[in-house]
């Protein structure tokens, strides 16, 4: 019986922008962050600058967004919920309590 030999697994790397952009997408779309409507993205020493730039340019140019430059670096986002059909998250005493870490 001959053996089949496994194709090689094409891995591609993702970007910079491509990562940077996921990573602030997750924190956004966070169900804490959804029911607070608010997050501080705080910049990391992988963010290049191109990346960094682009990412909150894209971010200035969307509709209600509040973008809140501190002088860490880091970013904070506020925005109002777009409906009154918005989902509201539970939030449970045990996280009020705790400032929650990200997890990068």
């Amino acid at each position: 019986m001959a053996k089949k030999q496994a194709k090689p697994v094409v891995r591609q790397e993702m970007s910079g922008i491509e990562r940077l952009g996921l990573r602030v997408s997750s924190m956004i779309n966070h169900p804490f962050a959804q029911d607070v409507r608010c997050v501080t993205i705080h910049r990391l020493d992988t963010d290049g600058d191109r990346e960094w730039e682009e990412v909150m340019g894209l971010l200035s140019e969307t509709d209600g967004i509040e973008m809140t430059f501190n002088d860490d670096e880091s970013v904070t986002l506020k925005w109002e919920a777009s409906s009154e059909n918005d989902h509201q998250v539970e939030v449970h005493d045990e996280f009020m309590a705790v400032e929650e870490l990200a997890p990068f």
